[in-house]
């Protein structure tokens, strides 16, 4: 098991900064703006040859009630346990703080192993701030600058010795396991690989709530108050024998309410994180369902080529369910045809009722999202189609349809080789999408359909092979 390395310490001494240094990324939001990070964000970091896991906590707020810095300060300590040793910053520039004397004090009464970190210590700034984080009795601290990386060689030294100990501990003597035979690759999908999945919607929606209710574990900060989620928070699991790692969002508004800077960069964070993930599971409130920024969601993510899967989230709010249901359903093929056919769980995050048929539709969309049909299949079908319902024919002139292949998957993308390309009707295209949604089993997922000019492409090696085999048997010509 990886070593653990937890950040912790107040608000704006440049914890984010440093664990995007350590993790050589600019994964975690960086603001001015004091108490950015929220959640807890882990990621596979590195110096030189040491490799960890760091951990990147909200800042340690004075509060122990049920306050949203009360719930924050709750989780970093939870940090604090799970982490095998602690780097305690403070700011160097500011000096040692009554706040940071009393975080230091529950840091030695829970035992943890800790390595002060006097931040912000380039140039003479920094000096007093430095020699003054003696007195916290937590050993000697390290001078450093996340921003410029200065001190990392100094970190080092001192991480070197914990992370080799905790390898050795964790060296076990090898034993004969019985892996069984390799059985080859049956399919796309290995149990191993993680499935990445994004959890976007509106705010409020009750993101953060369901995925800790799949976790079974407080695991991401919820609570009453919309917008908690700021930074895209990846959580990795085992669910029932197959690797996921889910991504939590910052809730979308409308754009045109988006004013703040720290806003915009947590929707941009959630932008990035639906371009990278695999399947896109739009969380909806049942009690405002198929909002106008719900559908833009959903169409983002089918214009990104994501396969998508709806959860209705809040199920437990609904009485009339049945009636409700049929609403839902109705409403979600009006106003998404483009999304026809995409899986629609109802579900709830506070009772754990659904995740069941959640975890079937992920499975599912993300299977048929990544389907290969092969050529003969294709061309079989497209005569079959052309024969029923032929092209029209612009300005009097035929269109000829003559081959189809599939060029890749993730979403299914084919191309079809028409005699003139420009002239086939957007119409036609979109005849030809359902059909393969339709007759290849398809639903929901995104088609492309690309046309090209030209005959069918092995065509003209045949052709070329032809030629060369002529010119061999002609007789040479003497001089």
């Amino acid at each position: 098991m990886s070593f653990k390395l937890a950040i912790v310490g107040r608000p704006n001494v440049g914890k984010s900064t440093l664990f995007n240094r350590l993790v050589g990324k600019r994964l975690a939001l960086v603001d001015d703006q004091p108490g950015v990070t929220r959640d807890l964000r882990e990621a596979a970091a590195r110096i030189a040859d040491l490799r960890f896991t760091v951990i990147d906590t909200a800042g340690l707020e004075d509060a122990t009630d049920d306050s949203l810095q009360g719930r924050m300060r709750r989780l970093t300590e939870r940090a604090v346990e799970m982490a095998d040793a602690c780097l305690f910053m403070i700011d160097a520039r500011v000096g040692v703080t009554e706040a940071d004397r009393g975080f230091a004090e529950i840091l030695r009464r829970q035992g943890a192993t800790v390595i002060v970190i006097a931040n912000k210590a380039e140039g003479k700034a920094g000096e007093a701030g430095f020699y003054d984080a003696f007195q916290l009795g937590l050993g000697e601290p390290v001078q450093l600058s996340a921003e410029h990386g200065e001190g990392v060689t100094d970190l080092y030294s001192r991480l070197r010795p914990l992370i080799e100990a905790h390898e050795a501990a964790e060296e076990a003597p090898e034993t004969d396991i019985d892996v069984g035979e390799d059985d080859g690759d049956e399919g796309t999908r290995r149990p191993d690989k993680p499935i990445q999945i994004a959890v976007v919607g509106r705010p409020n929606a009750g993101k953060s709530t369901l995925i800790n209710r799949i976790l079974g574990e407080d695991r991401l900060l919820t609570g009453p108050e919309a917008g908690i989620t700021r930074d895209s928070i990846s959580v990795q699991l085992d669910w029932d024998g197959q690797a996921f790692r889910i991504f939590d969002t910052a809730g979308m508004r409308k754009k045109a309410r988006v004013q703040e800077k720290l806003e915009k960069l947590s929707v941009s964070d959630g932008l990035r994180a639906v371009k990278f993930a695999e399947v896109v599971v739009l969380v909806i409130d049942v009690t405002s369902p198929f909002d106008q920024q719900d559908l833009r969601i959903a169409d983002l993510a089918e214009r990104e080529g994501r396969a998508v899967v709806v959860a209705v989230n809040k199920w437990d709010l609904e009485t009339d369910k049945s009636d409700k249901a049929r609403e839902l359903r109705e409403a979600f093929g009006r106003l998404l045809p483009q999304l026809s056919g995409a899986p629609l769980v109802l579900v709830s995050g506070l009772t754990g009722a659904g995740l069941d048929k959640l975890r079937a539709a992920i499975l599912s969309a993300h299977d048929v999202w990544n389907r290969r049909i092969t050529t003969a299949k294709l061309n079989q079908w497209l005569a079959g189609e052309v024969s029923a319902h032929p092209p029209p024919a612009p300005s009097g002139r035929r269109l000829k349809l003559r081959y189809m292949t599939q060029a890749k998957t993730r979403p299914p993308s084919f191309v079809v080789f028409c005699s003139i390309p420009d002239e086939l009707p957007t119409a036609y295209r979109r005849f030809l999408v359902n059909g393969l949604r339709r007759d290849f089993d398809m639903p929901g997922t995104p088609i492309r359909l690309f046309v090209r000019g030209g005959d069918n492409p092995y065509e003209g090696k045949k052709k070329r092979l032809a030629t060369s085999l002529d010119k061999h048997k002609r007789p040479k010509q003497r001089g």
